[in-house]
């Protein structure tokens, strides 16, 4: 990232947010741009967003959307 760990400490302290939290919420997106694409399997996004398997990826994206991954696309396709 090109910042000192201390400064992007700094940086999220004065956002009121985690490293954690913007990791998240960048997998989201990406996740969401990829199922819209509909050329990868659902295992395939989630090995690309470094989820430990499908399983832990489709509990993510129902925590963040409140349906599936297969759910998702259906609607948007």
């Amino acid at each position: 990232m090109g910042v000192k760990p201390r400064s992007l400490q700094r940086w999220l302290i004065a956002e009121k947010t985690r490293f954690v939290d913007l990791v998240d919420a960048v997998r989201e997106e990406l996740a969401r741009r990829l199922l819209r694409e509909a050329s990868l399997s659902i295992g395939e996004i989630a090995f690309e967003l470094h989820y430990s398997d499908e399983s832990a990826f489709v509990r993510a994206f129902r925590r963040w959307t409140g349906q599936t991954p297969g759910a998702f696309r259906g609607a948007i396709l």
